[in-house]
């Protein structure tokens, strides 16, 4: 599974936990697609078009970035998001290679007198 798929699913979880109206239909109805497609985006059978993403990030309230894996920061104002690489990684490696993005530009940094 995606990380994406993974992300999506454990944001509605989340809130299905404290609200049990959050199920798959619900958010289907929310961004305006078929149960069954937002069922195949979080088995990842299925990536939503940008749009869809974008309302997605919006519901949950989480970056269009970390839904995708290519930031741990669940909002942009914290952390890094990663252009590229990282589509398949784990939550550890993507948390271990923002940690070594944050170190290397803090050595840089040091090394400039910044």
């Amino acid at each position: 599974m995606s990380v994406f798929a993974k992300r999506l699913k454990a944001e509605r979880e989340k809130r299905k936990a404290k609200d049990p109206r959050w199920t798959q239909g619900y958010v289907a109805d929310l961004i305006g697609v078929a149960r069954t497609t937002y069922t195949s985006y979080e088995s990842a059978a299925k990536e939503p078009p940008f749009e869809t993403l974008t309302k997605l990030s919006e519901i949950f309230d989480v970056s269009a970035d970390y839904l995708l894996g290519r930031s741990v920061a669940r909002t942009p104002e914290h952390g890094m998001a990663f252009s590229g690489g990282g589509k398949d990684w784990t939550e550890e490696e993507l948390r271990m290679a923002e940690a070594i993005a944050a170190a290397t530009i803090e050595n840089m940094r040091k090394q400039q007198g910044k």
